[in-house]
């Protein structure tokens, strides 16, 4: 018989695994590239020491000759605080009640919610992978309706998405978790289920609840001013190359971005990130010289064409008017631990909804993006 006790049980020791390996599999080839771990994890920060410039003092003498003086490292200390992402998962009682003597009718149960949570957890830490840590994800410019609005984008969320628009000026409070019902990206229209009275032209849109507490993500480091804390104009260890194509993008540029990297930057490329739209520019410009090649990278596990023997991966999160070129070995995750259900001081997961017959279950991950050489990254734009 299925009760709340031994459901309990089978989501810590059975579904936890599972959902794990699956949220840490297949997120995206940047993900499954980079490092994960809790070795720079202090408490609630991540805590890091970079290196800026050469490390080491080696220099040939005469035998007899002194020996060179220590080489006095600079260091610049990154303080990042954990960022707090979640997942709720929710059962109803009756549903649980209908359930009770078939242990079959339950795992479809649960994993009929798994499978939502997954796939939205997915989605959107791939999303915050691009981010600059504000959680923005797109501009409302004004309305056709009431429900109704016209954005600069369609690319960053999808049906079903609960959002904030944060109005410019203080309203009712009515923008504030709204479900999106329909996105037309032909019109560039998004629709909400209810009706928005507050004045939003001009505001931005950010997943409920999520703004200003995202991953420190690649938008970080390649478009905002400043990065852990530092003014790129005035460190520019903190500053990423970044070259305009102008609309113009040609191989010659892709190879001189990589050359350029690695005789300026003392930084090898071994990952090119561009959206969709750009790869299939990317393999039109080298397919004459017969070097496009259409394989599985046994490390990411994702289908690539490739640059001079880099790698080069679409992701639909990434805009369509740049290529990233990285440094995979620069970047890690620091998380205090992987995803873990959320107990309470008896060790319950599955807790009651207060005032509802409904119960939820919260898996949660502490973690924040680190790249320990953002002068060692690359980034082409206006392609």
């Amino acid at each position: 018989m299925i009760t709340i006790e031994n459901a309990d049980k089978a989501l810590k020791d059975y579904y936890l695994d599972a959902v794990t390996a699956q949220l840490n599999d297949g997120v995206s080839p940047f993900f499954s590239a980079i490092e994960k771990s809790a070795v720079n994890v202090y408490g609630k920060d991540v805590k890091m020491a970079v290196i800026r410039g050469t490390s080491g003092n080696i220099l040939a003498g005469a035998e007899d000759g002194n020996l060179p003086d220590p080489y006095k490292n600079r260091y610049l200390s990154v303080v990042m605080p954990l960022k707090n992402m979640y997942g709720t998962i929710e059962i109803s009682d009756k549903a649980l009640r209908a359930s009770r003597e078939s242990s079959g009718a339950f795992v479809n149960l649960v994993n009929a919610e798994m499978e939502g949570l997954i796939a939205s957890a997915k989605q959107n830490f791939q999303r915050m992978l691009f981010g600059d840590g504000s959680g923005k994800i797109c501009k409302v410019l004004d309305s056709v309706s009431t429900t109704v609005f016209h954005v600069d984008s369609v690319k960053d969320y999808y049906v079903g998405m609960l959002v904030d628009i944060v109005p410019k000026v203080a309203g009712t409070g009515d923008s504030y978790g709204v479900y999106i019902t329909a996105i037309d990206k032909e019109n560039s229209t998004v629709t909400f289920a209810t009706a928005i009275s507050d004045t939003i032209s001009n505001s931005y849109m950010y997943p409920h609840g999520s703004k200003d507490n995202e991953l420190c993500g690649l938008g970080a480091i390649f478009d905002s001013p400043t990065l852990y804390g530092y003014k790129k104009t005035d460190e520019p260890y903190f500053a990423p190359y970044i070259k305009d194509a102008e609309g113009a993008l040609t191989e010659e540029m892709l190879t001189d971005m990589l050359d350029y990297v690695e005789e300026s930057c003392n930084s090898k490329i071994n990952m090119i990130i561009c959206s969709y739209k750009t790869r299939k520019k990317i393999a039109a410009l080298i397919a004459n010289d017969r070097r496009v090649v259409n394989s599985t990278d046994v490390r990411t596990g994702f289908g690539t064409v490739a640059v001079n023997d880099v790698p080069v991966y679409a992701d639909k999160y990434c805009p369509d008017d740049r290529i990233l070129f990285l440094n995979t070995d620069d970047f890690s995750l620091n998380q205090l631990c992987d995803w873990e259900w959320l107990e309470d001081e008896s060790g319950k997961i599955l807790k009651q909804v207060a005032g509802k017959a409904a119960y939820t279950a919260t898996l949660v991950k502490y973690a924040e993006l680190i790249c320990k050489k953002p002068c060692g990254q690359a980034m082409l734009k206006n392609v």
